[in-house]
């Protein structure tokens, strides 16, 4: 197999009409035009369950916000409608699903949505937990969830809250959270989002604030973490706005890469095999403006990042020996893109 079907999810504040889909021939590292896959609002972030046979995304219909579930038909690529579930307020930022279980974090609201799924793939009606709390800079005026995802056991649920500076810890009991374990990140740091080593009791968070990269030791009894090494993501001497979005490590556990909105970068770090500390490699221009997201396809012969403000989506092939990521020729328009996932 040598196709693969790219998902974007994307805002639809301009002329975006919902969720994208492409095809990345990674044979001839080429990307086919993007075409929509599902008319929806703001479907900003998108995800997959564990088996691929549905796609979860995002929602904003008016003042409602949730999110929506799609059938997957994996020859076709085409999404067929299944349900949503949508509340007053604002629509969340981040989606997860795993077995029968969807988690969605809530920037505006700072709050974290559990729902269950059913046999058919449908979403039930949601749980809701909220944060409290504020921080020191600016954007930290009230809690603000970015994600909201399961440890690789299944056995807890980890939340970044970018508001409160605290990657926090819950047991599910029910249909609610207990929270069990909190790791408070430097003042002001922002943490967004947080990737597992694939075979070591690591974590990594990106903060969005202070572009670094926290590593953190996981106790998979506790559910707590314990910090060991924060390494900036962006030059020293950039001193404009930078805002640190995505935070992405290959399946073999060797290189680690996080996205920079302002710097316009990918980061790239090698992870020590022993420790699981990085080492700085090299920023790689995003190819556009504004990465608000990136991928590792199937392969992990390439990356794509998603340049939301110039509407494109680019290709870089990568190096597996050394990391090294360089620019194709491959660009497609998706309007307004924010993250991209792919069928495997």
């Amino acid at each position: 197999m040598s196709k693969y079907f790219g998902y974007a999810g994307t805002y639809t504040r301009k002329t975006s009409q919902g969720v994208y889909r492409f095809t990345l021939d990674t044979d001839k590292g080429q990307l086919s035009a993007s075409e929509v896959a599902a008319e929806l609002g703001n479907p900003t972030y998108i995800n997959f369950n564990e088996k691929q046979d549905f796609l979860y995304a995002v929602a904003q219909e008016e003042d409602m916000g949730g999110v929506n579930a799609f059938r997957v038909d994996k020859t076709s690529g085409e999404l067929l409608p299944l349900n949503g579930q949508l509340v007053e307020g604002n629509p969340p930022c981040y989606v997860e699903a795993a077995e029968n279980i969807l988690l969605t974090g809530n920037y505006h609201k700072g709050d974290i949505g559990l729902h269950f799924i059913n046999e058919n793939g449908e979403v039930e009606q949601g749980h809701f937990t909220k944060h409290e709390g504020n921080g020191p800079h600016e954007r930290q005026e009230k809690p603000h969830v970015h994600f909201s995802g399961f440890t690789p056991d299944k056995k807890f649920v980890v939340v970044a809250d970018l508001g409160t500076d605290r990657l926090v810890t819950y047991k599910m009991e029910g249909s609610s959270l207990k929270e069990v374990s909190s790791y408070h990140a430097k003042p002001g740091s922002g943490p967004r989002h947080i990737t597992f080593h694939p075979n070591k009791p690591i974590a990594y968070v990106i903060t969005e604030l202070s572009t670094e990269v926290i590593v953190l030791n996981y106790n998979s009894e506790t559910g707590e973490f314990t910090e060991k090494q924060t390494i900036l993501a962006k030059p020293a001497d950039f001193k404009e706005t930078n805002d640190a979005s995505a935070i992405h490590i290959t399946s073999d556990g060797k290189f680690l890469y996080t996205g920079n909105r302002g710097h316009n970068s990918i980061a790239s770090f090698k992870v020590d095999e022993n420790s699981g500390e990085l080492t700085f490699l090299e920023f790689t221009p995003s190819g556009g403006d504004w990465p608000r997201d990136f991928v590792l396809d199937p392969t992990e012969q390439f990356l794509l990042a998603s340049n939301q403000n110039t509407g494109d989506v680019v290709l870089f092939s990568r190096d597996t020996e050394t990391g090294k990521l360089t620019q194709t020729d491959q660009v497609i328009d998706v309007p307004e893109v924010v993250c991209v996932k792919f069928l495997s």
